[in-house]
């Protein structure tokens, strides 16, 4: 089962993980941002989401940076 399926969704409240997200600003190239999105797209969620799903892939402990 995927996390936070289920889950009652409360603002302010995190649903997949254990913290809340914030807003950061990135820059990319359009090419760029139109890969990341259909990236995003082949696996069904947000480019927000697909960008921590693959960070958090990269440090699989999920330690401290």
């Amino acid at each position: 089962m995927e996390p936070g399926i289920g889950k009652k969704r409360t603002r302010d409240q995190p649903v997949f993980y254990d913290e809340k997200k914030q807003k950061y600003t990135i820059t990319l190239t359009p090419k760029t941002w139109k890969k990341l999105q259909a990236l995003a797209v082949d696996t069904g969620v947000s480019a927000s989401e697909f960008i921590e799903r693959t960070i958090r892939a990269i440090d699989s402990d999920d330690s401290e940076i």
